[in-house]
């Protein structure tokens, strides 16, 4: 009795299907940004501002926390100073997200620039999840665009919304916090690291306790420092495996 022949391996996925399985995986995340965009562009009306604000900070911004702080900073008239420290603040921690950001993916110049403006919360952590061997450029920027496609549009959708509602909805600001709420218990269940949950949070408590006005930059700093002292006591942890943890967080 001879032995039946091996099945022959799957076809490559073409451009196509990764950029149809790039939007796919950009739905989960869209469930969150979407509404977080919508939250945006009525907060940009309840503060009195001009309707374009909402789309004209989503382009030039793209990043959910700065903007939905920028709306009340600009609603204020904050010196130009503060505005650039406090996007230099609240922005570092995507310095994190390229070490384990796959970039080396994507060949074109211009398409490498885009990953790199589109590299928010929502599209790494959607990343990250994503095994190794799946990963491909056209799937990864067609996620990062439709993720962009959900925080303009949602913007836009705010302000017909704030311009028609005949009074202020309270609250809005605690849609981001929810949203990373989320994504932090996701990366949590994906990778079952209790200790790097631990030490985050640690360096978040020390951080709110000594420096409440920049803790966000504490912490981050905090963190990294953490993970590199657990790396050095763990000579078996890889030096990959500390860079992911610190994105993570």
């Amino acid at each position: 009795m001879t032995a039946p022949d091996p099945l022959p391996d799957p076809a490559p996925a073409t451009d196509k299907q990764r950029i149809a399985a790039g939007v796919r995986d950009s739905f989960s995340a869209g469930l969150g940004i979407f509404p977080l965009g919508i939250a945006l562009g009525l907060l940009v009306i309840q503060a009195g501002l001009p309707w374009w604000l909402a789309p004209a900070l989503s382009l030039s911004a793209f990043a959910g926390s700065l903007e939905l702080l920028l709306v009340g900073m600009v609603a204020a008239v904050t010196p130009l100073a503060s505005i650039a420290l406090t996007v230099l603040v609240v922005n570092f921690r995507h310095v994190f997200y390229a070490f384990s950001f796959p970039l080396h993916l994507v060949r074109s110049p211009f398409a490498k620039a885009y990953a790199v403006y589109a590299m928010i919360d929502e599209a790494y952590a959607v990343n990250a999840s994503l095994p190794e061997a799946e990963r491909s450029a056209p799937r990864m920027l067609a996620m990062q665009i439709a993720c962009e496609v959900y925080w303009v549009g949602g913007g836009l959708i705010g302000v017909a919304l704030g311009a028609a509602l005949p009074g202020p909805i309270k609250g809005l600001e605690f849609a981001l916090c929810a949203l990373f709420t989320v994504l932090t218990l996701d990366a949590f269940r994906s990778r079952h690291e209790v200790p790097s949950v631990l030490l985050a949070g640690a360096s978040v408590t020390v951080a709110l306790v000594l420096t409440p006005g920049v803790a966000l930059f504490t912490a981050l700093l905090l963190f990294v420092a953490l993970l590199l002292a657990r790396h050095a006591l763990n000579p078996r942890c890889p030096a990959r495996r500390v860079a992911e943890e610190a994105a993570d967080a």
